[in-house]
């Protein structure tokens, strides 16, 4: 079993940062794949981007180039740096957790942190 728990939410302004870490419970963190995934009111929970257990990071074509995903396997926490900030980027940001290979879809992961708000005004 993984625990996970997300934190740095906030409310910041269109253009502004923010920085979200994960921390997971694992023993064997460094042999999971480990996936950002938001959800805004009323919509599906979408694919933001994931860091493979080798550091490969791929992102979401709608914030590639302002959203940054990096980890620290000696501290088990991954972060996701939101950089540029818009109002569209409103939501409920949940790290997940997959054993060895990286998912780019919510069904694929195993393990889900209870989520943090990240609200951003224009």
């Amino acid at each position: 079993q993984v625990q996970l728990v997300e934190s740095g939410g906030g409310s910041v302004q269109a253009g502004g940062s923010l920085r979200l870490p994960c921390t997971a419970s694992a023993r064997t963190f460094s042999s999971y794949a480990m996936g950002w995934f938001r959800q805004a009111p009323g919509k599906e929970r979408e694919f933001v981007g994931v860091i493979s257990a080798s550091g490969t990071t791929y992102s979401a074509d709608s914030v590639k180039g302002r959203f940054t995903i990096s980890r620290d396997n000696a501290k088990n926490t991954v972060y996701l740096q939101m950089n540029s900030l818009k109002p569209e980027d409103t939501a409920v940001y949940y790290c997940a957790a997959r054993y060895r290979a990286a998912g780019y879809n919510r069904y694929q992961y195993d393990y889900w942190g209870q989520g943090t708000q990240v609200t951003v005004s224009s």
